[in-house]
């Protein structure tokens, strides 16, 4: 006959066996699954990240020599190419060309004194042979003669003046350019000196950046540059002149660059750049296993496991990095080379979580570029 026993006989039984000792406290849960790297060696190219300004390489002012007269047509627009000699503007010639016909009749005038002059004077000579008349007289004729030649002189050098402000009043490109200014309209009384249009030299444009003491000795003439214009288009150029002082407050220097195709960069407009300084072979992590906080990058650091093998806490450290290559940055300090890194994850974790690693899917796996 089975025995059957009461509740109270089973509460007791019960009880009894829990005086054998404490309930085992849950194993901690991980708060997060994830994948992890360790760095790998990836070719990196060595760069500056800086920003700057594009400015003409050499832009001349232009303006005419003469003052107080009428512009009679300006011949070019902003932003039109023009070759050397190409006129650009013209002054009113009425004035200047009447100056010019004065000059050339004065010229007429002292030869045909100088003419008269010339005839006297020999003539003179052979009077004071004959005795007819004194030395005295010949003296004064040749006199006469020497002042007619310089009045001769004077008029032809008045003639070739008159010439000259007449050329002045067309101005001509002094070099082949772009257009860049334009304060002049027809009509306009001008001056003298007076700015009336610019004139990027060549169309040749230079990017001008600011660079520390320090990155300032990195780089040299003919040092290769990358710049992003504001389209998104990617702008080569190179190094054509590096600064030979700093300035003693800031500890700065400036780097020129020549921009042989600017695309859509205009002068006075502001781009990002790189100095590429070469390739090398350093050590790499897959761009998402660096976060950001605060404006510092960190890593999370797998720390030893004393649990099941494939959970482990993790260490947030900073680390230095450096350049950019595709998917991968380059860490400079703060890791050693056996060390794993949480790739998929990262950005959801804190200093000292527990986490759980699974293999990485075939598309996240960690690839080493040839």
């Amino acid at each position: 006959m089975p025995s059957s026993r009461s509740p109270l006989a089973l509460l007791l039984a019960g009880l009894l066996a829990g005086c054998g000792g404490a309930p085992e406290a849950p194993a901690p849960t991980p708060s997060l699954v994830v994948t992890t790297v360790s760095p790998v060696s990836q070719p990196m190219e060595r760069t500056i990240a800086v920003s700057g300004s594009v400015a003409a390489w050499q832009e001349m002012y232009l303006g005419v020599e003469l003052t107080g007269i009428r512009v009679a047509e300006v011949l070019v627009e902003v932003g039109d190419r023009v070759r050397a000699g190409q006129p650009l503007l013209r002054l009113d010639t009425r004035t200047l060309e009447v100056q010019a016909r004065q000059a050339d009749a004065s010229v007429a005038q002292a030869r045909a004194s100088l003419e008269l002059a010339r005839a006297n004077a020999e003539r003179g000579t052979t009077l004071v042979k004959e005795g007819l008349i004194s030395s005295s007289n010949a003296d004064e004729l040749r006199a006469t003669l020497t002042g007619a030649e310089a009045q001769v002189a004077t008029a032809e050098a008045d003639l070739e003046a008159a010439r000259l402000r007449l050329g002045f009043a067309t101005l001509r490109a002094p070099d082949d350019g772009i257009i860049s200014a334009r304060t002049v309209q027809p009509g306009q009384i001008v001056a003298s000196g007076t700015d009336l249009l610019r004139l990027i030299r060549q169309g040749r444009l230079e990017w001008r950046a600011e660079l520390t003491e320090s990155d300032l000795t990195r780089v040299k003439i003919g040092t290769s540059v990358e710049l992003t214009s504001p389209s998104g288009e990617r702008i080569l150029g190179q190094v054509r002149a590096v600064s030979p002082a700093v300035d003693p407050e800031t500890r700065t220097g400036v780097l020129y660059a020549d921009l042989p195709a600017p695309g859509d960069l205009r002068s006075g407009m502001f781009a990002q750049g790189q100095i590429l300084l070469g390739s090398t072979t350093a050590s790499a992590l897959p761009r998402e296993s660096v976060i950001f906080r605060d404006g510092y990058p960190y890593v999370f650091v797998a720390r030893a496991s004393t649990g099941a093998a494939d959970t482990f806490n993790v260490e947030q450290r900073r680390v230095t990095v450096g350049s950019q290559r595709g998917d991968f940055i380059e860490v400079q300090s703060g890791l050693t080379a056996e060390e794993r890194v949480v790739v998929r994850g990262a950005g959801f974790l804190s200093d000292g979580d527990l986490v759980r690693e699974v293999p990485a899917k075939p598309a996240l796996a960690l690839e080493k570029s040839p």
